[in-house]
């Protein structure tokens, strides 16, 4: 087995509301399907302010938010108006393009906190091109376990003897575990990519000691065993390898350059569909 540490970079996006950045990294492009993971937050808001991420595209992957603290509404181009509260998963699947935003509620704006996981995880080649979908799971239909010592959530694909009921493309899981001191836990045998991110707390992950806002990643040979050093709340991720390099631009993930540029010419050209309820507004595309 060999594990790697993965150190993040931080991001002020303005207004003290800071992204950390795990994946993609040098050391590590994708773990299983997942080819991006942000830390978002923690965040304190002030009166009258909060989140505002205009309407923006995606191709090739499905986005997953998965919150701590706070609330987000998202609504996107199939006419999905939802908010997601700690517990709940929204699951986008792009396919072939779709367009959203993400946004705190109106009511929300009164000095409110925001804090949780996106992720990004890259369709297989296969469905890449498909319909786009959106799902909300509400906290109460997803699997829990509880192990010595460990109260685990199971967000999406198969870990520890249960199965989320989000709909997923290739072998994979996503997992909210909060850990007292001591407690181990061997990552799903199933799978041959293991990633764990601390958000807080202390770990032990494989052979790699990790802190809060650590993230390590490990392939081949036997699962890792990770153990909490303290009481810890950790992300674990993995899955099979993907089928194939993905190229990242942007917000759009594809097997192939082509698909990149024409993805970039229908955005910039207004062949994306709008976002009813937020037709307004929405974020151009790069010049970079």
């Amino acid at each position: 087995m060999t594990t790697i540490p993965i150190d993040g970079k931080s991001r002020d996006l303005g207004d003290g509301f800071v992204v950390r950045r795990m994946l993609p990294h040098l050391k590590a492009r994708h773990v299983g399907p997942f080819v991006f993971f942000d830390q978002m937050g923690p965040a304190a808001f002030a009166d009258e302010t909060g989140l505002d991420v205009r309407p923006h595209p995606h191709i090739g992957l499905a986005t997953v938010t998965w919150l701590f603290d706070g609330v987000i509404r998202h609504r996107d181009s199939l006419g999905s108006a939802v908010d997601i509260h700690p517990g709940d998963v929204n699951w986008m699947t792009a396919g072939r393009g779709i367009v959203h935003s993400e946004r705190t509620p109106p009511e929300a704006r009164h000095g409110g906190n925001l804090h949780g996981i996106q992720v990004w995880v890259a369709l297989p080649k296969s469905h890449e091109g498909i319909d786009p979908e959106f799902h909300h799971h509400a906290a109460s239909a997803l699997p829990k376990v509880e192990r010595d010592g460990a109260r685990l959530v199971v967000i999406a694909g198969d870990a520890f003897g249960e199965t989320s009921p989000v709909r997923v493309f290739a072998p994979m899981f996503f997992v909210e575990a909060r850990m007292e001191k001591g407690a181990r836990l061997t990552m799903p045998g199933q799978h041959t990519e293991w990633g764990a991110y601390v958000v807080e707390g202390a770990a032990r992950f494989g052979d790699v000691d990790l802190a809060a806002l650590d993230m390590a990643v490990a392939h081949e040979g036997e699962p890792p065993v990770l153990e909490a050093r303290e009481p810890s709340l950790i992300v674990l991720f993995g899955g099979a390898p993907l089928d194939g390099e993905r190229h990242l631009w942007w917000n759009f993930v594809a097997s192939s350059k082509e698909l990149i540029e024409a993805a970039k010419t229908d955005w910039s050209e207004g062949r994306f569909p709008v976002v009813p309820g937020d037709e307004h507004e929405r974020i151009p595309l790069p010049t970079y």
